[in-house]
């Protein structure tokens, strides 16, 4: 009955400490999805934060630019409508104004003056009819001269000439041919460009001169009086040619040192490129960059964007708000706005700005941070896992142990209780007089002293344990002959031998050599071992001693002496743990054999001091083999012979 009670509460603190096990699993693994969501969200908020600032410097540095190119279409005042009361004079006059000042203080914000920027300013005559002239302001001598169209004006001249009959053709010069067709029938698309009266409304960029132009409505009238001129008027054009040397060489790499380091040192590489096949390198801040062998970069934008009257162009600002937005739309982008560049085909070939982290990608980068965070947090839901972990195994020892300790406590008091009570009956029949004769005195007398033996060698082995817990090595090491040492622990256990009826078969090796070990607690181990296998012997009635030598000459030696019996064995699972002290498996509980638990642990331990090792294989329902190993004695001479005396009451199992 007490052991069915202990299997049940056995049964139900492994139930609870499973449920508990697995609770805390769950919540590992919960705070695990959301660590790894955490994670990632947190790295992707860093890759927007990081892009973002990245692409704020390449727009500021984009409307920088924007403004050198737009400073002298400031200065001409020409707007969609210029020409009616202005003639090439007047243009002559701001120019030369223009190309002689300094940069006047407070003026607008990204605009620069910087005459060095403006190679020729012509005037492209196309609207009298007849063949057309090419003007070349001279802003030095003052003078409008007429100029040698070059060949590699050609085609430029010949586009505004082919567009020159309206002024809303003219403002969509920049378009393809196939285009212009296709939208001119579109209400309100003609009129578009008319209602904007920003001062580079109307200027249009040719990026393979490069130079920007502007139509004229009309020219050569000054009176006040002339009447506005028709949106269907042939128009003129003003053509700027821009110094490519000095976009190469000043305007771009300072525009590189102010948001993108400084001259000494770039944070990141740098190119604008002509995106043609082959490209053509307009600007690079590094010999080797950009590096043929890649098309990937932190971030690259199309310099001149998207025309501003385009539906790119007035959807730009608003997609680049959405977060949503997928990192390769961040990696590429436009301009938020330039001048319409004039296409001659479909494939375009845009100025592309290039911007490379100079210390590693930026993908890179958010992906060690990435990694960095992920790992972290692992190890720390590892190392909270592991702590978890063995907090639930140290209180499921505590209550293993604590519960070993109090069958240890019932088992101790229940062998001391019995040998007390015959001690005590004795002495009481002894004191009542009930006992008188001599013979029945020194009877009585004798079951008292082997009573209070028995009660000292119990005191002894919880001594004996209690100092190899502690780490004391009590014993003497010496040469013994083990022959003489099963012939002693035979001679204790006779009684028991004789009592149970076992037949006890020896197998001892002749001219064993001594072993090294301690004589008494050897003798006392292979005594417990004798024990057992005649306490669980079950319906057997048969022990095998046996001793020999193993290994040769050039390998290690020992003597080895097992202990055998045909009893009931012991399971599979019980075999790690009967070498636990206070451990008594449950059907040994349940079955009232009495004993302490400390047998076999005391007998391990004692072993082991001595250099040597105990083992057990066993069989439910089969029987046992305890093996101890012990080595060889360097001194071959014969062990002497001493007295060995242990009594048989130990309990081990």
């Amino acid at each position: 009955m007490q052991g069915s009670r202990l299997l049940g509460k056995a049964h139900r603190s492994v139930l609870f400490w499973d449920i508990v096990l697995f609770a805390i699993a769950g919540l590992l693994a919960t705070i695990a999805v959301l660590q790894y969501r955490w994670i990632r969200q947190i790295s992707a908020a860093m890759d927007f934060r990081v892009r973002s600032n990245l692409d704020s410097l390449m727009t500021q540095w984009n409307l920088d630019f924007y403004g050198e190119l737009s400073a002298v279409c400031v200065a001409l005042q020409v707007g969609p409508d210029s020409g009616a009361h202005d003639d090439w004079t007047d243009y002559l006059q701001r120019y030369s104004a223009w190309s002689q000042e300094q940069a006047a203080q407070g003026s607008l914000e990204n605009i620069r003056s910087n005459p060095a920027l403006i190679a020729r300013i012509y005037i492209w005559e196309t609207s009298g009819g007849g063949k057309p002239r090419l003007l070349l302001l001279d802003p030095d001598s003052n003078l409008i001269q007429e100029a040698t169209v070059l060949p590699r004006f050609e085609p430029l001249l010949a586009r505004l000439r082919e567009r020159s009959e309206s002024l809303s053709m003219a403002l969509r010069a920049w378009e393809l041919s196939g285009s212009l067709s296709l939208n001119s029938g579109i209400p309100g698309q003609q009129q578009a460009s008319r209602k904007l009266n920003y001062p580079t409304t109307g200027w249009q960029f040719d990026e393979n001169m490069p130079a920007i132009v502007h139509p004229l409505v009309h020219h050569g009238q000054s009176a006040l009086h002339q009447p506005t001129p028709r949106d269907q008027d042939p128009v003129d054009w003003i053509v700027i040619l821009l110094d490519l040397e000095t976009i190469q060489k000043t305007i771009l790499p300072e525009l590189a040192s102010r948001y993108f380091g400084n001259p000494q040192k770039l944070d990141y590489k740098l190119a604008v490129i002509s995106a043609g096949n082959p490209s053509r390198v307009i600007y690079a801040s590094d010999p080797d960059f950009p590096d043929r062998s890649t098309s990937v970069y932190d971030s690259t934008m199309n310099v001149f964007g998207p025309p501003p009257e385009s539906t790119e162009g007035h959807l730009w600002e608003s997609l680049r708000n959405v977060e949503s937005v997928r990192r390769e739309d961040w990696r590429n982008f436009s301009g938020p706005g330039w001048f319409p560049v004039i296409q001659y085909g479909a494939g375009t070939e845009p100025w592309m700005l290039l911007v490379q982290r100079r210390a590693g990608s930026l993908d890179a980068v958010v992906k060690r941070v990435w990694r960095t965070n992920l790992i972290t947090g692992l190890v720390v839901l590892l190392m909270l896992a592991v702590s978890v972990a063995l907090v639930v195994l140290a209180s499921q020892r505590v209550q293993r142990l604590a519960r070993l300790q109090m069958n240890f406590v019932a088992s101790v008091s229940h062998e001391l209780r019995t040998p007390l009570t015959v001690m005590i009956s004795a002495a009481e029949n002894i004191a009542d007089g009930i006992v008188e004769e001599e013979s029945e005195i020194k009877e009585h007398g004798g079951i008292i002293t082997g009573q209070g033996r028995l009660l000292l060698d119990l005191v002894d082995r919880i001594l004996l344990f209690a100092a190899s817990t502690s780490g004391k090595n009590l014993q003497s090491l010496r040469p013994v002959q083990v022959a003489e040492i099963l012939e002693r622990v035979l001679e204790n256990v006779a009684g028991l031998i004789h009592s149970a009826g076992i037949r006890v078969e020896q197998n001892i090796q002749p001219d064993l050599p001594p072993a090294l070990g301690d004589p008494v607690a050897l003798c006392q181990c292979v005594q417990n071992l004798v024990v057992n296998a005649i306490k669980y012997r079950g319906q057997g009635n048969w022990i095998g001693l046996t001793a020999e030598l193993q290994g040769s000459r050039d390998s290690a030696r020992e003597i080895v002496i097992h202990v055998q019996d045909r009893g009931i064995g012991i399971h599979e699972s019980e075999l790690q743990r009967v070498f636990e002290p206070f451990y008594r498996s449950p059907e040994i509980l349940a079955s009232h054999v009495q004993g302490t638990g400390l047998g076999l642990t005391v007998a391990q331990r004692s072993i082991i001091e001595m250099g040597g090792e105990l083992t057990v294989v066993s069989a439910v329902g089969v029987g046992s083999t305890f093996t101890i190993h012990l080595p060889v004695a360097e001194s071959s001479r014969a062990a002497p012979s001493f007295p060995i005396s242990v009594s048989t009451s130990e309990h081990s199992r």
